[in-house]
């Protein structure tokens, strides 16, 4: 029989994004919550900083309060590779440029002010049915959300540490003080890398390369890779320290575990590439804790599955283009011969596509692919 004083509907470990989100969610439905994290506040991660129209949108839902001219305001997506490039503007509205930590003291702030209880340098030892022990003291809760990353110990301790599909990467985070040469996010493709930039701010860019080697995705060998990027960012300055981190794309075989539920990367995730790490836990921490409010947990994996399947898909397709360069040139050629093309693929990568957009869109590609 476990003794304990502190009670709370929710405990969330895990105070990154997904964890907070997850916790402001709760608190919208009325449930008591408490956020424990080892690390102290602001969380940055090595990310590509670009928030879709929909992560914003989900943001609001939320609450979450986004200051007019805070970051970089961006239109829409451009690929380029060698000499070819194509672009297209976002449909659903301009997307938004901001620094991790930003975002990060945001979620904090919307946090508190719904009266979630939030423990900093605080890591957790363990968790039972019955709730999370800290380091001196036990907290009784109805709900544990393991919100701790990829590298979720949550996810172990509850036995759902299984996935069912695993690709690793590597990625490469730099900050650069200079102007936006460029009103939309660039996708850089070239030998077995890819380099995406997101303007953040009136004087500064997010630089992201990633491979599925570590080398590879090393800034030394950036002006190689790269020589037009390179160029716009020739004498350019660091505005900051350059981060790397491993990026997996992984399915799970299930989402929960009697009251253990995860979310955000601990629950799974795409490839960094697809843009849609943010949108996806924020979307999961809504549907999650209304699946609490009503007691059954079911519902959530339902949904969990189904906000997944788009990313996935729109990974396995970067990643193979990653891979093989020739293939890369001739679908970004193709694309640039046709933007209209490329303008329905970016609606259907960034909206919500019914069947009938993705057979559509797909007979079109490979159509045009095979009379390449």
């Amino acid at each position: 029989m476990v003794s304990c004083k502190l009670k709370t509907d929710v405990f969330v470990i895990g105070g990154g994004p997904a964890g907070l989100a997850a916790a402001i969610a709760a608190r919208q439905r009325g449930m008591t919550v408490t956020v424990a994290d080892g690390a102290e506040p602001p969380i940055d991660k090595a990310c590509g900083e670009g928030l879709m129209p929909e992560t914003l949108e989900t943001l609001a839902e939320l609450g979450v309060e986004i200051l007019p001219d805070a970051g970089y305001r961006f239109r829409g997506i451009r690929f380029l590779h060698n000499d070819a490039q194509v672009a297209a503007d976002l449909p659903q509205g301009r997307g938004l440029g901001i620094r991790r930590t930003i975002l990060h003291q945001w979620l904090i702030a919307r946090a508190e002010e719904c009266g979630a209880r939030l423990l900093w340098q605080t890591p957790i030892s363990g968790i039972t049915r019955e709730g999370v022990q800290l380091p001196h003291e036990f907290v009784s809760s109805r709900w544990i959300v393991g919100a701790d990353g990829s590298g979720s110990r949550v996810r172990r301790w509850s036995g759902l540490d299984s996935a069912k599909r695993q690709r690793q990467r590597y990625a490469t985070r730099r900050h650069y003080a200079v102007r936006p040469w460029a009103e939309h996010v660039e996708f850089y493709w070239g030998c077995g890398a890819q380099a995406y930039v997101t303007p953040i701010g009136r004087e500064e860019v997010c630089v992201v390369v990633m491979a599925e080697a570590p080398e590879t995705a090393d800034f030394d060998l950036f002006s190689q890779r790269f020589p037009r990027l390179a160029a716009h960012l020739e004498n350019a300055q660091l505005a900051g320290r350059e981060r790397g981190a491993v990026t997996l794309m992984h399915s799970l075989r299930a989402v929960h575990s009697g009251n253990v539920a995860l979310v955000g990367d601990a629950s799974g995730g795409v490839d960094a590439i697809t843009g849609e790490g943010l949108r996806l836990a924020f979307r999961q921490a809504m549907v999650l804790a209304e699946a609490m409010e009503q007691g059954n947990l079911h519902g959530y994996a339902r949904v969990h599955r189904k906000l997944a399947r788009k990313p996935m898909l729109m990974g396995d397709l970067m990643l193979m283009l990653g891979r093989n360069d020739r293939l890369a040139g001739r679908v970004i050629g193709m694309f640039a011969r046709r933007p209209q093309l490329f303008s329905r693929f970016m609606e259907v990568h960034t909206g919500e596509p019914a069947l009938g957009d993705w057979l559509s869109v797909g007979a079109r590609f490979g159509w045009r692919f095979l009379t390449t």
